[in-house]
């Protein structure tokens, strides 16, 4: 199990940071391809306007959803696997942001 500091570190690997962000936007469009609700597509916007600033937000989602994964675990997950993480971190993510929490 990742400890908080070592996920804390996990905040700032870049290339986590790149594959959370580009996931963040594949699975926004999934989303925008189905019958999206209001507030998907102003969340969509948002994440398509600010895509490093929302990337940041779903991978500390991830990240906090994988605590009970050592560092090397979720450095290790594949393309699938973080998509599927940050396809379950969208609704939350969406909710907050229409409410004005984040």
């Amino acid at each position: 199990m990742a400890s908080l500091l070592d996920l804390k570190e996990l905040v700032v690997d870049s290339d986590l940071q790149d594959k959370v962000e580009v996931a963040l936007l594949v699975e926004t469009q999934v989303i925008l391809a189905g019958t999206p609700t209001a507030d998907e597509q102003k969340y969509a916007a948002q994440v398509f306007g600010h895509p490093g600033e929302e990337g940041r937000k779903a991978l500390m989602y991830v990240l906090a959803a994988n605590v009970g994964s050592t560092q090397a675990q979720i450095l290790a997950a594949n393309d699938a696997a973080i998509r599927t993480n940050v396809a379950n971190a969208i609704p939350s993510l969406s909710v907050a942001f229409n409410a004005g929490v984040v």
